[in-house]
């Protein structure tokens, strides 16, 4: 197997490793933080061709749509640098993968992600986005939630919030969908390993009270998520916690409406 070297780029140290020990030298936390990112990094190198097979699906029926109401590959910021279209309650730093195309979020553990400025999403809209789950296992992996929340607030961590889709990475083959209001509740088998340092596009649509759920190309859901004039706002929310330098990168957020 090839390995091909990977390098993750980052210009700075958050400002909130500094505030962690006062004591602690400049040096040695930037040690630290190059330690773990470059154990993410051979993982990535090790995993990225994997010998596991994967089962060739044909495209299911989704369009995107042709009116774009947002649009983030983060081609605009230097890697390191902070998103300032994206908020959270942690940070929000861009990387750069060799042997992946584009620049990505590193998604921190403990942090949600919202769009800096709420948008009024029309009554019919898609979504799309690329999930990178880098690491060595993908039990490392904690669930990680995405779907649309009540508010656009970025306060505090949210588990799962609203109409939300739940990968649960640690249990390999796992993927809850459901919504608090109306209340339900589904789980479903999409076999997540095979992404484990490959890109997995997600693509959701929302007509109504209506949402329909794919995984690269495969519909997953579809039913009613939303009680009528519900608020929509787009969240992300990482893992809880990763294990053994796992990590998971986000990138090519789009959201778009519909002429007809």
């Amino acid at each position: 197997m090839l390995h091909r070297k990977f390098s993750i780029c980052f210009l700075c140290v958050p400002f909130t490793l500094l505030s962690l020990n006062s004591q602690a030298q400049p040096r040695e936390l930037w040690n630290k933080a190059k330690e773990k990112t470059e154990k993410t990094v051979d993982q990535l190198t090790t995993k990225k061709n994997s010998q596991r097979v994967e089962e060739v699906q044909a495209a299911d029926d989704f369009t995107m749509g042709d009116i774009p109401l947002f649009s983030e590959d983060f081609s605009a910021y230097q890697a390191g640098s902070s998103v300032s279209s994206i908020k959270s309650n942690g940070l929000a730093a861009v990387s750069i993968l060799k042997g992946y195309p584009g620049k990505w979020m590193i998604l921190e553990d403990k942090a949600t992600y919202k769009l800096s400025k709420a948008l009024s999403l029309p009554d019919h809209f898609t979504v799309t986005f690329d999930l990178l789950a880098a690491g060595d296992q993908i039990k490392d992996i904690a669930p990680l939630s995405f779907g649309f929340a009540p508010d656009n607030s970025t306060k505090e961590y949210l588990g799962i919030s609203g109409a939300y889709v739940e990968l649960q990475y640690y249990d390999s083959d796992m993927v809850n969908t459901g919504s608090k209001n109306p209340e339900k509740y589904a789980n479903h088998t999409f076999d997540l390993e095979p992404y484990l340092n490959k890109i997995l596009h997600v693509s959701l649509e929302v007509k109504g009270e209506r949402m329909t759920i794919y995984l690269n190309n495969r519909k997953l859901a579809d039913g009613i998520f939303f009680v009528p004039s519900a608020a929509k706002h787009f969240y992300l929310s990482a893992p809880w916690e990763y294990h053994n330098g796992a990590k998971v990168f986000l990138g090519n957020i789009k959201i778009s409406g519909f002429s007809k």
